[in-house]
């Protein structure tokens, strides 16, 4: 369970802030063993109009942007380097409140929940499939978020061989976000996915064992227990196993998944013809599953790469970019 205190100020924070419809707060700032109080928190929020939201917040706290997108457009220009060059996401990091530093992403509400249904970008959704604690959530963005869980624990699934343990599962999960992001091979921990897993191993297993337990009694899966209180376990990896986890994946992906391996056609119980991936063996299936992970997640990070060092300005541009490279430099020693 979260301290009371932690869970107090993660709340608080955002009467600072104007309205937003959903608010959570992810990263190192979740692991409950975690007492180092220079850690940066992690805020996402989702607003019904992010230029509404932006134009307020500048009335608010001007200080939370780069000087520039304050003096040359204002919360027009900051909207549209979001939404054009980025991922619909502007970061406003380095905010000093209560001697603490927080940084935050707000997002239009319309795309938070198309990217966890269809993983457009898959920026947000692969954020929200590790451990989050929301803090307000007026749509039921929780609810939602059940079917981006259950397609990154397919992904998981169909990346994995025959056996494996609990961890390697969430290692997995975690580590989709990250496959093809151009940051990892400089600027981010080497150990980042192993340490995210490790210290919050009790919230992923929160997450997600109802997906376990669902794909247990469906015969996809077959746990037991070990003696280090983790799961081992065991797929079935024969064909018609794969292409029901493919079939359970967010159709952006299945769409590119189509282009390369082609498609079948079959008809659904009420007539209608649904368009599936003609899958011929499950390492070919996973070999392009994981092409299509690559290209996505390169495409949307580097964009949001972009566009967050146009959002915060050349000097804490430099500033993060230089503690990030700090932090992977650290762990190559």
């Amino acid at each position: 369970m979260m301290e009371n205190e932690k869970r107090y100020e993660f709340e608080t924070f955002l009467n600072v802030l104007p309205p937003v419809e959903f608010g959570c707060v992810y990263g190192s700032s979740l692991h409950p063993n975690n007492r180092d109080k220079s850690t940066m928190t992690d805020y996402i929020l989702g607003v019904a109009d992010p230029k509404q939201w932006h134009s307020e917040n500048l009335k608010w706290n001007k200080n939370h942007y780069a000087s520039w997108m304050v003096h040359l457009g204002g919360a027009k220009l900051i909207t549209q380097v979001a939404d054009e060059i980025g991922v619909g996401v502007h970061f406003n990091p380095f905010v000093n409140w209560n001697g603490k530093m927080l940084k935050y992403g707000v997002v239009r509400m319309h795309d938070l929940v198309q990217d966890m249904l269809n993983w457009d970008k898959f920026y947000l959704s692969g954020r929200l499939q590790k451990p989050v604690h929301i803090v307000v959530d007026n749509l039921n963005i929780e609810n939602i978020n059940s079917v981006n869980l259950r397609a990154a624990m397919s992904t998981a699934l169909l990346l994995l061989p025959s056996e494996f343990t609990e961890e390697d599962l969430y290692a997995k999960i975690c580590s989709l976000s990250y496959m093809g992001d151009l940051r990892m091979l400089f600027a981010e921990d080497k150990n980042k996915v192993k340490k995210i897993v490790r210290g919050q191993f009790d919230l992923f297993h929160s997450m997600y064992k109802p997906f376990l337990e669902d794909y247990e009694a469906k015969e996809l899966l077959r746990c037991s227990s070990t003696g280090n209180h983790q799961l081992q376990m065991f797929q079935d990896c024969g064909l018609s196993v794969a292409c029901s986890l493919v079939s359970s994946l967010p159709p952006a992906v299945k769409s590119q998944m189509r282009m390369k391996l082609g498609e079948k056609q079959q008809l659904s119980e009420t007539g209608q013809v649904i368009r599936e991936v003609a899958i011929r063996s499950r390492e070919e299936a996973a070999k392009c599953l994981q092409k299509v992970m690559r290209q996505r997640v390169m495409v949307s990070s580097a964009r949001q790469a972009i566009s967050g060092l146009l959002g915060v300005g050349v000097v804490n541009g430099t500033r993060y970019l230089a503690n990030k490279i700090c932090k992977a430099w650290k762990s190559w020693r």
